[in-house]
């Protein structure tokens, strides 16, 4: 059978990894969607919303290390999704965004199309400040380079990408999309930074390493966890990198968050006289609640397939590269044993005590403890920090940009990817906004055990402001919409009747589960205090 623009467009995203599609039907992408469904190329998965299907879509690419894929119409479709392709750029992740466009002969009528904003092209270039890579297929001739040319930019930067697909050209026959290919290693240069990273490890007192998200992004866990065995130094996560190495032999010591996060590994990070930061984002969420400034002279940071140390600077040096030159190098540096895994709280009490954030965490980790970890999709919010406190799995979640909206959807994308039931802890006011997405659960048998976190409230924004009425919500009672929606709710409030919901949650996995913890206003996780504090001293010597 013979290519045409849309399935040579599937193709090329299928060799690339791509395993599936999430997107919303509509007027300008129908055509596309049509061979979608009758290719059957790339499964696919509609959802209510096109936020929901950017956060879905965007989760998928994060937790398998490939391409997540979302598919929308021109317009009213894609700039509804401005918001979650941003936090993709934000975060690195590699979000192929495909939209349906006008056709050459509608373009040419003179008339304002339905869905247009300012200009035909204001869509195209609203997504040039959100993605990496662009290209409206409005030429067959060229069309195959020029999907290569984006797929393989948002493989190779790990960022979002935009395609835009006339409708009239959808069935247009069309050459094969070239095969990937990567930009070409530097070995050389990769072997002279590493023999200087080496050289500077070997002379430090205290080096520690500090993994971020390009090591889930470039699927590079394994070799990282090889390397720091070899190295036998302190290692830890940023706060955007939470979940990395699960499952790995690895002696972590967690997930580093300054004065808000464990002592020991405040004390490390910040006191190491050679940090080395293997894809780690510089942002505010990774070091903005530190105790003391990290001394980013002291460190050696491989981000954006460039290493910077001191006044030296390593172009074009991949971190796969960099990894796999250091690999070769390294010995054991000599230093006192890295610290263990840190050990999370078990032993929930079964008694009318009620509930606060951290129970849910104890909650959690007994379950993991007589059921195997599960994997976790967290929104933003208290329930981001409430994970900090369960014990390590597979996560997805939004550290950076923070964005509201992601855990339900992303929830819904870790368990289609994985085939595992994932548990989703999600805030009331995120609820709100995207929860709304489990009514598609039905339709492909998912069955999550979703977790929202009722306080009445925007709470972590009352931890930074106290005292002001416009943080409140309203109770919704969740638990009795799920039904109607396909799955059982159940709203607690002591901790017996946590324990018990997630007995029964366990036992039925033939639909979701809602479980609404009921919440005092004002009360937030030990993490988030400890993290809402320890900005709120920050903010306060600035100030001095």
């Amino acid at each position: 059978m013979s290519e045409t623009l849309a399935t040579a467009l599937l193709h090329a995203l299928k060799d690339r990894g791509a395993d599936r599609i999430f997107g919303i039907p509509g007027d300008f992408v129908l055509p596309f969607f049509r061979v979608m469904a009758e290719s059957e190329i790339l499964p696919w998965h509609t959802l209510s919303h096109e936020p929901a299907v950017g956060y879905a879509a965007d989760a998928a690419g994060r937790i398998s290390s490939t391409l997540g894929v979302a598919v929308v119409t021109y317009g009213a479709g894609a700039l509804n999704m401005v918001n979650a392709v941003a936090q993709a750029y934000a975060e690195k992740s590699p979000l192929v965004v495909i939209s349906g466009g006008p056709g050459a002969e509608e373009s040419a009528l003179g008339l304002g199309l339905h869905h247009q904003v300012k200009t035909l092209n204001s869509q195209f270039e609203i997504f040039r400040e959100l993605t990496c890579a662009q290209s409206i297929l409005n030429d067959l001739t060229t069309a195959p380079g020029e999907i290569a040319r984006i797929l393989d930019a948002a493989r190779s930067l790990s960022r979002p990408v935009y395609i835009e697909i006339p409708r009239d050209l959808v069935n247009m026959p069309c050459a094969q999309v070239p095969a990937f290919a990567p930009p070409p290693p530097n070995h050389d240069a990769a072997r002279a930074c590493a023999r200087e990273v080496m050289v500077r490890l070997a002379a430090a007192k205290s080096p520690a390493v500090l993994v971020g998200v390009e090591a889930r992004r470039y699927g590079l866990e394994d070799k990282i966890a090889g390397l720091c065995r070899k190295l036998g130094i302190s290692v830890a996560t940023s706060f955007m990198g939470r979940g990395l190495f699960v499952g790995k032999d690895l002696p972590l010591m967690g997930t580093y968050l300054g004065s808000a996060g464990d002592e020991n590994i405040a004390r490390t990070i910040e006191n190491a006289d050679c940090l080395l930061m293997l894809g780690v984002i510089v942002s505010d969420t990774n070091f903005g609640v530190s105790g003391r400034n990290i001394d980013m002279r002291a460190s050696i940071r491989a981000l954006d397939r460039t290493v910077v140390f001191g006044h030296h600077l390593y172009p074009e040096v991949s971190l796969d590269e960099l990894i796999d030159a250091l690999t070769e190098l390294a010995a054991p540096l000599g230093h006192a044993a890295p610290r263990p895994l840190r050990d999370y709280a078990t032993g929930l009490l079964e008694d009318s005590t009620p509930l606060e954030p951290s129970h849910i965490a104890i909650a959690i980790n007994d379950l993991f403890r007589a059921h195997g970890p599960m994997p976790i999709a967290a929104d933003i919010g208290d329930c981001l920090f409430t994970a900090l406190e369960i014990s390590d799995t597979a996560f997805v979640a939004p550290g950076y940009y923070a964005s509201m909206g992601m855990g339900v959807p992303a929830g819904l994308a870790l368990a289609a990817v994985t085939g595992k039931r994932p548990i989703v802890l999600v805030g009331d006011g995120a609820f709100q906004m995207t929860g709304w997405e489990i009514g598609n659960c039905q339709k492909y048998g998912w069955a999550p055990i979703v977790i929202v976190f009722n306080n009445r409230s925007w709470e972590m924004l009352r931890g930074f402001q106290p005292g002001q009425k416009y943080h409140d919500l309203d109770d919704w009672h969740y638990a009795d919409i799920a039904p109607s929606l396909g799955g059982r709710g159940m709203r607690v409030q002591t901790c017996a009747e946590l324990k018990q919901a997630l007995d029964t949650a366990m036992a039925d996995d033939s639909v979701f589960q809602l479980i609404e913890v009921m919440l005092p206003r004002g009360k937030t996780s030990d993490s988030l205090a400890r993290f809402t504090h320890a900005i709120r001293e920050i903010s306060a010597m600035k100030d001095e």
